[in-house]
């Protein structure tokens, strides 16, 4: 079993930043592709940055040179820096992970953190 807690939402003004945290718990052998994803209501869930193990990462257009995800491998954690925030990031952003556990290679998914970016 394993489990992903993220940390790090919440009401921020426009030009401003926050830093999401998402640690894996569990029976965990190794983290491949990790990824942030946000979801508005009554939209699908979009993928916003993902990083692979070697720390190659890839973002959506909207969000380039303004957020930065990373990753500690020796924490089984996972970061989104948001900076110069604007009104359209806000949504429930979620980490994704492809996780070894158990000899099988499961995807977990986060539970979900607020960010609401308003004046």
């Amino acid at each position: 079993q394993v489990q992903l807690v993220e940390s790090g939402g919440g009401l921020v003004q426009p030009g401003g930043s926050l830093r999401l945290s998402c640690a894996a718990s569990g029976s965990i052998a190794s983290i491949y592709n990790m990824a942030w994803y946000r979801q508005t209501p009554g939209n699908e869930r979009d993928l916003v940055a993902t990083i692979d193990r070697s720390r190659n990462t890839n973002y959506r257009d909207s969000v380039k040179g303004r957020f930065t995800i990373s990753r500690d491998n020796d924490k089984n954690t996972v970061y989104l820096q948001m900076n110069s925030l604007k009104p359209e990031d806000t949504a429930v952003y979620y980490c994704n992970a492809d996780i070894s556990s158990g000899g099988y290679l499961r995807n977990a998914w986060g539970q979900g953190t607020q960010v609401t970016v308003a004046s």
